[in-house]
């Protein structure tokens, strides 16, 4: 284990919970900018076509999802990572 080991208990845990917070501000703001930005565009956006549909429609319909399903999995493989820096992780116990 890293040099956190050597820190309190109470420190380690509020590092912890500081990196935890500031992860999820970050996916929060991606989640935030995904979901109502591109409705302040969304006529510029319908000038382009995918496939047939306008890319306000497409961008609705499936980019937010595909970006919500990312976040999903980066979020879980984040604090996987983060756990076992601070000796949380299951395989710990």
């Amino acid at each position: 284990m890293s040099d956190l080991s050597k820190l309190p208990v109470a420190e380690r845990n509020r590092l912890y919970w500081k990196e935890n917070l500031r992860l999820i501000t970050i996916l929060i703001a991606i989640w935030f900018l995904v979901s109502y930005v591109p409705v302040l565009f969304v006529e510029a956006l319908n000038n382009v076509v995918i496939a047939g549909f306008p890319l306000g429609y497409y961008m609705g319909s499936q980019g937010s999802l595909i970006v919500f399903v990312v976040e999903i999995f980066y979020y879980a493989y984040a604090m996987n990572k983060l756990d076992a820096k601070y000796g949380l992780s299951d395989r710990d116990r």
